[in-house]
């Protein structure tokens, strides 16, 4: 077996999720799609936003990453 720098990639294919949000939450999401389209001069639908949002929120919240480390371990 040869040891290459690069690790196996990860599984990428997407999963469908289907939520509910309340009329608040849905209109706060159209509000940053329509600022992040003044922002960056780019229209992007909410659906494409969500994902790096998620992303960015957990990535941002140390204790879950700490609580999640120590499940991996």
């Amino acid at each position: 077996m040869v040891d290459l720098k690069l690790a196996r990639l990860p599984d990428r294919n997407p999963v469908k999720l289907t939520i509910l949000v309340t009329p608040d939450l849905h209109q706060a999401l159209a509000d940053y799609a329509a600022l992040y389209a003044e922002t960056y001069a780019r229209e992007e639908p909410v659906t494409e936003l969500i994902p790096t949002m998620l992303a960015s929120f957990l990535e941002s919240d140390r204790a879950f990453t700490r609580a999640r480390r120590g499940q991996a371990e």
